[in-house]
């Protein structure tokens, strides 16, 4: 208010307007000359006094109310004749003339008679493009300028008029606002595959129903609802689970696994690669070939790359399942393997690296031999800039992938590195001195230390919300990735949840947005779905999954450097 006022005492200030003041304080001084109209109008006041207290406390909009009740009085006999003249005057004259007279008037004019004049030529000045689009046949220019809208805003569109709602409706733009999601959003593509909503999307298949407008907007707030949820599970630990039972018959423990929508791709210690059938949980293939456990596997849509304790690499067509090609390089355990784009890096208990150039499932070459840690080297992983290895030395080196040239060496680890990821220049690292770092591979720097788990981190992976870790304590531990990213964040509060179902050391895990799927010495494969989850709990109530750290019995650890579990493997001391 009091900005107001002081606005209002620099408007009764200018120069411009002095006449008019002078002339508005002679009416209030007398405002019995005004009530007639303010007790008519919009405002009534109930007396002299109140029109005397609105014309100080509210000036200009008095004023305002005033000079329109002083326009809708009687204009004068000479005023309409003049008017009109000059009218006839003004109509002949070409468009060029009348701007020039026009701004020869306004230049003549005083302040508030601008504002006026501003405050009649807004509304003049408005269109509403929309509706005058589809009029000139440019229906789908209008629709879109209105697909740029998020879904807050098409909500609101719609109910600005009809012929707004007809060209969202007609033009099919919450269709379009989902579609655009799905291709963007990994989650929003995940629950599309997993609803199946993904039959009304895009180009619907031939004899399938339609759906109109309207299903497509009540369609948008279930993802929503969906995708709160999904998040209120993982925090509270919330899901169901489900078990397969891997029967390994001489030697128990799965040690590495893969999964997509429709199977589970294991790698076991008994020597055999066991594919599963992700909707019923049976075996479906098992792959047999190697003489050693499999230690390490990776697939793709042509084929499975396994890395075993017999120290050979071999290929497998994911169609037949036939092995068709063996690579016999490493004089030790492979303990990991990457490919990708026509590259593949593997890493031995021989302490070496082996970068491999994939010109066919059955013609892969050697490239490059990286020599450079001290101890078995356990995980790899690489981009189109840098190959990443951690190494029982404690340490994890960067290399080109170009040049394959020794880059840095990142430091901070007390024990031997067990697994890491590397994505984006952010590594996460997991050890034997039981903490997890997360470093910037650019500068070499270590930006947090996460501390938990009671025993080694066997297994680690991150996305762009969580890190997900398993240990030998049996346990996989939830953490806040931006959260550890933000230096100000309390390192107690980083650990979302954890997970203990494993009756054994975890070996394994992948996951993505809805699922974990885990693996363990336990000789099972567990499967934690965060979306269909059938048994309420009270929000975010104690987790019956925080329970005490079970006990794990000794046994052998094949293809790694310690022959049981009762030292760190893979030179992790």
């Amino acid at each position: 208010n009091w900005v107001q006022k002081e606005m209002d005492r620099e408007f009764w200030e200018d120069e411009e307007s002095q006449m008019d003041s002078e002339y508005f304080d002679s009416h209030i001084q007398n405002p019995s000359a005004t009530s007639e109209f303010f007790c008519a109008g919009e405002t009534s006041y109930m007396s002299t006094s109140d029109i005397i207290d609105a014309s100080y406390n509210e000036p200009f909009q008095f004023y305002k109310r005033y000079k329109k009740f002083e326009a809708n009085k009687e204009s004068s006999a000479q005023y309409v004749n003049e008017r009109d003249l000059s009218l006839g005057y003004f109509e002949n004259w070409s468009d060029k003339d009348q701007i020039d007279f026009v701004e020869m008037l306004l230049a003549r004019m005083c302040h508030y008679q601008h504002g006026l004049i501003d405050s009649y030529l807004k509304p003049m000045l408005q269109r509403d493009f929309v509706s005058l689009l589809p009029k000139k046949g440019l229906d789908h220019i209008a629709e879109t300028i209105l697909s740029y809208l998020d879904a807050k805003s098409l909500s609101a569109a719609e109910l600005v008029c009809k012929e707004w709602y007809r060209v969202i409706s007609e033009g099919n733009l919450w269709k379009k606002l989902i579609e655009r999601k799905v291709i963007t959003d990994s989650l929003w593509k995940g629950l599309v595959e997993r609803r199946g909503w993904g039959q009304f999307l895009f180009k619907p298949k031939p004899g399938k129903p339609h759906p109109n407008h309207n299903y497509y907007r009540r369609l948008y707030p279930m993802f929503n609802e969906d995708i709160e949820s999904i998040e209120n599970n993982w925090r509270c630990g919330r899901h169901n689970l489900q078990r397969i039972n891997c029967r390994s018959e001489n030697s128990k423990g799965v040690y590495c696994l893969q999964y997509d929508d429709k199977k589970i791709v294991s790698g076991l210690r008994d020597n055999t690669i066991k594919i599963w059938d992700k909707n019923t949980l049976q075996c479906t293939q098992v792959l047999m070939g190697h003489t050693g456990s499999v230690l390490c596997l990776q697939y793709d849509e042509n084929v499975i790359i396994s890395g075993s304790s017999d120290s050979t690499v071999r290929v497998w067509s994911v169609k037949s399942g036939e092995m068709i090609n063996t690579l016999i390089h490493h004089c030790e355990a492979v303990l990991h393997l990457r490919f990708n784009d026509g590259m593949m890096v593997t890493c031995s208990k021989d302490r070496s690296i082996a970068v491999w150039d994939m010109v066919s499932p059955t013609e892969i070459n050697l490239r490059r031999v990286l020599v450079g840690h001290r101890a078995a080297v356990n995980v790899v992983d690489f981009d189109e800039k840098y190959i990443v290895s951690a190494s029982g030395d404690r340490t994890i080196k960067v290399w080109s992938s170009t040049s394959c040239e020794f880059m840095r060496t990142l430091n901070g680890h007390k024990r031997g590195i067990a697994c890491l990821q590397y994505r984006d220049r952010l590594v996460v690292s997991g050890s034997s001195d039981n903490t997890i770092r997360l470093w910037d591979i650019e500068v070499g720097a270590c930006l947090r230390v996460l501390e938990g788990h009671e025993e080694l981190v066997r297994c680690i992976r991150f996305d762009s919300k969580r890190i997900v870790s398993g240990a030998y304590d049996g346990k996989i531990k939830v953490w806040d990735l931006q959260a550890a990213l933000n230096p100000r964040v309390a390192p107690d509060t980083l650990c979302i949840r954890t997970l203990v179902e494993h009756t054994g050391r975890v070996f394994r895990l992948q996951f993505d947005d809805f699922q974990i799927v885990s693996s363990s010495h336990d000789d099972t494969i567990l499967i934690w779905d965060f979306l269909n989850f059938c048994n309420p709990l009270e929000a975010c109530a104690p987790s019956m999954f925080d329970t005490p750290d079970t006990t794990l019995d000794n046994c052998p650890y094949d293809g790694l450097s310690a022959p049981s579990f009762d030292t760190p493997p893979n030179g992790l001391s």
